[in-house]
């Protein structure tokens, strides 16, 4: 969203990078079961319930089942609907088998082997354009920093813990889907607005004596900042997910990691740098 040339590597980079996957599957490793990781953001914010990848339609006294309809919230997430349509191309097509997760932003730091082993920590962006909001959070209140809410900070998603990233994986390796079939999961576990989260994580940083303020920012990029936001997540749950809920405890564990590392934060990457209204300007 920054700009021409930005744009045009998300778009070759992500595109291709899954269109050779799956030649590369036809090719070597036909039965192979494809995992492909998408994102919740591929839906947008539409203004009914957001089903599990499919949604079945009515129109003039006929039914069909499609693909739900979907809204890319950024170029990125665009990129990623081609994915999805790229993979169930060649699933209908030439019988692959696939799961397709639709993630919600992780947050997080630890999960039980990286508690064990700390050189297997995860990369821990809190940058404006990499960073997920409840890790950017996180750092913002360690470095003092008023906590950047994007215009109103109705913004509603579905959230999930690092820890579940990797279960549901598992999960979901671990049980198949039929073959020649395009199995689409919603992972998330809660579903929060920005305000939320900004409100969660002021009280979790007060109780461990931490002076967190919250700012609301004029907001950098387009997206409705107050909307309907409902999405099913029945999929994972029956396969047997137990999720890690955004508690105290978790923020209170996230918020240590960050005072112990806090002299590595680079306040200089807090605040928004890219407006996506003035994209155009770098063509």
């Amino acid at each position: 969203m920054k700009g021409f040339e930005e744009a045009k590597l998300t778009l070759i980079n992500n595109v291709t990078s899954t269109f050779n996957l799956i030649w590369a599957v036809m090719r070597h490793a036909p039965n192979a079961h494809i995992i492909k990781l998408g994102t919740l953001g591929e839906y947008g914010t539409p203004n009914i319930d957001i089903e599990e990848g499919w949604i079945d339609i009515e129109h003039k006294g006929r039914k069909d089942r499609f693909l739900y309809p979907r809204q890319g919230s950024s170029l990125y997430h665009t990129t990623k609907i081609h994915d999805t349509d790229l993979l169930w191309f060649y699933v209908r097509t030439y019988g692959l088998t696939v799961t397709d997760l639709m993630q919600g932003p992780v947050y997080g730091v630890f999960t039980s082997e990286t508690q064990e082993h700390p050189e297997l920590l995860p990369w821990f962006d809190y940058d404006d354009i990499y960073g997920t909001v409840v890790n950017r959070f996180v750092v913002q209140a360690v470095a003092g920093i008023p906590l950047t809410v994007y215009g109103k900070g109705g913004q509603t998603r579905g959230f999930l813990n690092i820890r579940d990233t990797l279960q549901s994986i598992i999960l979901v390796a671990e049980n198949r889907p039929k073959p020649g079939q395009m199995r689409i999961l919603n992972q998330f576990t809660e579903q929060f607005n920005i305000v939320e989260i900004a409100e969660m994580v002021k009280e979790a940083g007060t109780s461990l004596g931490i002076e967190v303020k919250v700012a609301h920012l004029e907001n950098p990029r387009i997206e409705l900042e107050e909307h309907y936001y409902k999405a099913a997540d029945d999929g994972l749950t029956e396969l047997g997910l137990k999720p890690t809920i955004l508690t105290e405890h978790v923020l209170h564990e996230m918020l240590a990691y960050a005072q112990k590392h806090q002299h590595l934060i680079d306040k200089t990457l807090i605040m928004p740098r890219v407006r996506w209204s003035h994209a155009l300007q770098h063509v």
